[in-house]
């Protein structure tokens, strides 16, 4: 994948487009033209044409080996593997008339659906069956297989709709299995003993755990995850588990806190990760903790679970939960970390940093932001921390009341409401709607996404409020620096009124939709520090960028 944060022109990359939270209603109308659906198949036609229209009667598929876990008549699993014969499946049906049968295979993203291969047959009536050879190389998920069956008159039956909610005949789903793996819980202390959930049609793998932040080789793939050895590998016989799930137990030492990951690899070349938090044994021997936005990894994972064929996720128009214990699409990779998360998790490790590492879960721990603030003198929000609990926002500002400091790296945060029931997060309202408009806190909001289309330079506009900030930087008002935008913050009459403006990207998505890097401080004494740019951390090892935040974290964490 490209890095869209250094094009300013429209870039083909996904670039968080998810985060446009009006993706699937424009697929409402974009949908059908986006998987080229004919106005006939959407309705056009009358119930009489529409009744003689060809049908797939009895429609089945299979993958031709013995069943996966999971697998039913509407949905079969095959392998990532190369061996060709893992990679197909066949759809059965008996065909009421003679057409021509077109098969789709779809999968949903952020942007709706996507067409990854096609296949057109003319068949007879009767008992018919249609072979889909999976591609080599293929991504491990589920794909539906859409089915257009039209007569010699034009008459079209569709299997599969354009999102989860359509009205009509369902489509067969194939899952392609590669490594499947995720740990039972996103945190674990020194001590505990770490479960890991593991499918894969391999016979052997072998499961390592490895330090992220900490490597000295550039990742250069999304797909993939590097870091530092902590544990040596750890073979296991899959040959009784390949057809279902398994899991491995692996020891949390003595580590440090921070990110690491289970990377898992078959005796047949395939990898994947696992990532998972080590949190301290108890709180506050760093002074300063450090939050990574698991719950917005999760919200836009697009693995699909229940088997649907879409995307477990509210951005998939299929559900307004997300279950936190899924494993990652990406080979297990969470979605944008190597651009987003990784490089702030190196300048931690290359700055020194000492610091306690949590999931956003891991805020339901603390019962009182009091607890919060006796334990840490500052609480850094490193990345899109946009889904909250009722919990963890007034533990936050319960913080800050106690003059505990803040540190926002990211735009769009403490922008939805979110419940936790066990390992499912639901979505429920924006703050802001909820009496809590989170520039009250940050200092200030989300105003615009334009999904990282447009990118561009800070302007230094603060230099002599908050000089300390761009000490060693060499800036001063109206110095540039970085290369931001995708989300953009902006102050609002909710901002706390001794917030300041220390730096801007003027008119970003237009007239007055400017990007905003704030800072405020309160009677109590707390300190906070808005990026007002979605992932500020992406710049984190390019020098001045470094400067500031190294200035910043000072200023924060002084007594």
């Amino acid at each position: 994948m490209d890095d869209p944060s250094t094009a300013r022109a429209p870039s083909g990359d996904l670039t968080r487009a998810a985060f446009a939270r009006r993706a699937f209603v424009a697929l409402g109308a974009l949908g059908g033209l986006a998987v080229g659906l004919p106005r006939l198949a959407l309705g056009a036609a009358t119930a009489t044409e529409r009744r003689r229209a060809p049908k797939l009667r009895g429609l089945t598929i299979m993958n031709g080996l013995r069943p996966y876990r999971g697998d039913n008549r509407m949905r079969t699993t095959i392998s990532s593997a190369r061996r060709r014969n893992a990679r197909r499946v066949t759809i059965s049906f008996n065909l009421t008339q003679s057409a021509r049968v077109q098969l789709e295979v779809v999968k949903s993203n952020v942007r709706g659906l996507e067409i990854v291969d096609t296949k057109m047959t003319r068949l007879k009536a009767g008992r018919r069956q249609i072979v889909w050879q999976a591609p080599r190389g293929l991504a491990a998920r589920t794909y539906l297989l859409r089915m257009r069956v039209t007569d010699a008159r034009g008459r079209t039956t569709l299997y599969g709709g354009d999102r989860p909610t359509s009205r009509g005949f369902a489509a067969p789903v194939v899952r392609v299995l590669g490594i499947e793996a995720a740990f039972r819980r996103r945190s674990y202390a020194p001590g505990e003993r770490a479960q890991l959930r593991i499918e894969t049609d391999a016979a052997e793998l072998s499961v390592e755990i490895l330090h992220s932040g900490s490597e000295r080789t550039r990742t250069q793939r999304g797909d993939v995850m590097r870091g530092t050895p902590v544990s040596p590998p750890v073979s296991a016989n899959w040959r009784r588990r390949r057809f279902g799930r398994g899991t491995v137990s692996a020891p949390v030492g003595d580590w440090p806190s921070g990110l690491y990951f289970a990377r898992v690899t078959t005796s047949d070349g395939r990898t994947g990760f696992a990532p998972f938090v080590v949190r301290p044994r108890s709180p506050g021997p760093a002074r300063v903790a450090v939050v990574l936005p698991t719950h917005t990894w999760q919200a836009y994972n697009f693995l699909d679970r229940d088997g649907d064929g879409w995307g477990d996720t509210w951005y998939a128009g299929s559900t307004n939960s997300i279950d936190l214990d899924r494993p990652f699409l990406n080979n297990g990779v969470p979605p944008r970390f190597r651009l987003y998360d990784l490089p702030f998790l190196r300048w931690l490790d290359e700055t020194g940093k000492q610091f306690d590492l949590y999931a956003e879960d891991d805020l339901e721990r603390f019962k009182r932001g009091d607890d919060l603030r006796v334990a840490y003198d500052l609480v850094v929000f490193s990345g899109h921390s946009e889904y909250v609990t009722a919990h963890a926002y007034v533990v936050t500002q319960r913080f800050r009341d106690l003059g505990g400091n803040l540190m926002f790296l990211s735009a769009n945060s403490f922008f939805w409401r979110v419940r936790k029931k066990g390992s499912q997060l639901e979505r429920i309202a924006q703050w802001r709607d909820s009496g809590r408009p989170e520039a009250r806190l940050i200092g200030a909001q989300y105003l615009a996404n334009d999904d990282g289309s447009i990118q561009d330079a800070f302007v230094v506009t603060g230099a002599e409020l908050a000089p300390w900030v761009f000490e060693g930087t060499g800036l001063t008002n109206g110095s540039v620096f970085g290369q931001y935008g995708i989300e953009i913050d902006h102050t609002t009459p909710q901002s706390p009124p001794e917030t300041i403006v220390l730096a801007e990207i003027p008119d970003l998505f237009g007239p007055g939709r400017t990007a905003q890097m704030t800072y405020y401080e309160t009677d109590s004494g707390a300190k906070v520090f808005g990026a007002g740019v979605l992932a500020f951390g992406i710049r984190a090892l390019q020098a001045e960028v470094s400067q500031i935040l190294d200035n910043v974290w000072r200023r924060l964490t002084a007594p």
